[in-house]
C-alpha cells in the first residue's frame, strides 16, 4: 500500500487527544469533495469550528483503546512520522435493519487511490462482525459524490434508497444514498488493530 514518502500506514483506536487532528482532516475533506453540495460560506468559514466539536464531544467518551462495550468504533491511519492520514468511524447498533452506520471515512486528498481508505474500511467491518457479529453495516453517500459511490460499489456495496438531507451550515436539501454491505463479512481484508 503507498504511503507517504515511502513509509508505512500503521492503524490503530482514536484516543480523546486526537479530536484536533481529526477534525482538521474531516474539515479539509469536507472543503474539498462537498464544495458545491455544502455551502462555501459554511466551507470557507467554521467548518473546522464545526467537526472540532463533534470530535471533542466524540472522543471524549472514549473510556479506553477499541473498548468493545463502546457504542461507536473510530479507527486511524497513520504515516510512520505520526501524521493522521485517514480515519473512519463506525456507530454500532444505529438501525435495526441495517445495522452499524458508517459515519464517516475520510483519507487524506494526496494518498487517495492508495489502499488506505480499503483498508479503513475493512478495519470498520472487522470490528462490526467483532462486536456485533450478525449486525449489517451501511453508510449514506450524497448522490453528488459519485467518486465515493464509485469507491463504495467497488466494494461491493449496493444501493438501498434515498433521503434528503441538510447540509451543515444550512443550504438547499441533498439527497443521500444508502450504500449497504448486509455481511461485513465481504469487506474483511484486513486485521482489525491491536
Amino acid at each position: 500500500m503507498p504511503a507517504p514518502a515511502g513509509e508505512t500506514v500503521a492503524y490503530r483506536w482514536a484516543r480523546s487527544e486526537d479530536a484536533a487532528a481529526v477534525a482538521g482532516l474531516h474539515a479539509e475533506s469536507w472543503r474539498r469533495h462537498y464544495r458545491g453540495s455544502y455551502p462555501d460560506a459554511f466551507l470557507d468559514g467554521p467548518v473546522f469550528e464545526n467537526r472540532a466539536a463533534v470530535w471533542d464531544e466524540r472522543l471524549a467518551a472514549l473510556v479506553g483503546d477499541g473498548d468493545p462495550d463502546a457504542g461507536t468504533v473510530t479507527i486511524l491511519a497513520e504515516s510512520g512520522s505520526g501524521d493522521l492520514v485517514g480515519f473512519v468511524h463506525v456507530v454500532l447498533d444505529d438501525d435495526p435493519a441495517w445495522g452499524a452506520l458508517v459515519d464517516n471515512l475520510h483519507v487524506r486528498a494526496d494518498l487517495k487511490g492508495g489502499g488506505i481508505g480499503t483498508s479503513l474500511l475493512a478495519r470498520a467491518a472487522g470490528a462490526v462482525v467483532a462486536r456485533r457479529p450478525s449486525s449489517g453495516l451501511f453508510l449514506w453517500v450524497l448522490e453528488a459524490n459519485v467518486e465515493a459511490q464509485a469507491f463504495y460499489l467497488a466494494r461491493g456495496g449496493g444501493f438501498q434508497g434515498t433521503r434528503i438531507a441538510t447540509a451543515p451550515g444550512g443550504g438547499e436539501p441533498l439527497v443521500a444514498i444508502r450504500c449497504v454491505w448486509p455481511d461485513p463479512h465481504v469487506l474483511l481484508e484486513a486485521p482489525t488493530p491491536t
